[in-house]
């Protein structure tokens, strides 16, 4: 038992280092900021590439935020229609001609 008692801090140290390693490769690949030695952020693809992506990213979720609120705007009058007794439903499409 004590001849393997150096392994311990040996894979302290090794899984450390390998969770380490991990993180920054994972960071790396979703483009998140990188930090060097010193504490200064860079990016993995550079900035203009990230930049780049920002500004797609939030056009799209612009896009996507109106849809769902159109979608939203929709679902609340087919939820309307089929609650509402029929009666007054087809009072409300008389009015309408």
């Amino acid at each position: 038992m004590r001849e393997l008692s150096w392994l311990v801090p040996v894979l302290i140290v090794s899984a450390i280092m390998a969770s380490k390693a991990f993180q920054t490769w994972v960071r790396a690949k979703h483009g998140y900021p990188m930090e060097d030695r010193r504490g200064r952020h860079s990016h993995a693809g550079g900035d203009l590439e990230a930049e780049r992506k920002i500004a797609l990213l939030s056009s799209e979720n612009e896009r996507l935020t109106g849809q769902i609120s159109r979608l939203e705007e929709r679902i609340a009058v087919l939820e309307r229609i089929a609650t509402d007794p029929a009666e007054r439903v087809a009072r409300e499409i008389d009015s309408l001609r």
